[in-house]
């Protein structure tokens, strides 16, 4: 009798225990869980550039390319009509490119007064006067100035101006060492005047 109760108590025993195992297992087990997103790491590539967009550093525009500097081969020189002013007379002076090609001209041009079949220079250069402008694109045919200035020298002491009669002027281009000459009735100082005796301004355009 005591056997059979003992078999009875083991076998509850037993049954208990694979009751508590079943239910130990569903708890730690659960339902599957969700699957993890993970943020996407930031790319490095760059972005396609969008059409049109300007890339890299922007182009140098393109534009028609500057001229050569005139020279005096393909020039030629001449003075406007006379224009009286209290001591002086006031000359354009012009430069036309008689060339094929378009050239450029920047600055004051040399001026002096020349004598003589040698053509020696009378007295200092003109002297320049205002600002040097910029550069004047001159196309085959046309033409850029400067003002000229020819002072009336008998207003100059004779000893010291020292009055010589000149049968033109000597024009040297801006840049150029090869001369033009303009012929020209005046009179100059062959001495040192205490003033100007010429006086020019820089090229402009007609």
């Amino acid at each position: 009798m005591r056997s059979g109760h003992r078999i009875a108590a083991l076998s509850a025993l037993s049954v208990l225990a694979l009751a508590l195992a079943g239910c130990s297992s569903s708890t730690t087990a659960g339902p599957a869980s969700a699957p993890e997103t993970t943020a996407a790491a930031p790319t490095t590539a760059s972005e396609p550039a969008t059409p049109g967009a300007p890339t890299g550093s922007p182009a140098t525009p393109t534009g028609s390319a500057a001229a050569p500097g005139c020279r005096s081969a393909q020039l030629n020189a001449s003075l406007g009509p006379p224009e009286g002013a209290v001591g002086s007379v006031y000359r354009v002076l012009i430069f036309t490119n008689t060339g094929t090609q378009a050239c450029a001209m920047r600055g004051f041009p040399g001026v002096s007064y020349v004598a003589g079949d040698g053509g020696q220079q009378v007295g200092p250069a003109a002297e320049r006067v205002g600002e040097a402008g910029g550069s004047v694109r001159i196309a085959p045919g046309a033409t850029a100035s400067a003002q000229l200035q020819l002072v009336n020298v008998a207003n100059y002491d004779a000893a010291v101006c020292q009055p010589t009669p000149v049968r033109g002027l000597r024009i040297y281009p801006p840049g150029e060492t090869a001369a033009l000459f303009v012929p020209v009735e005046a009179t100059g100082c062959a001495g040192t005047p205490p003033g100007s005796q010429l006086t020019v301004g820089t090229i402009i355009a007609p």
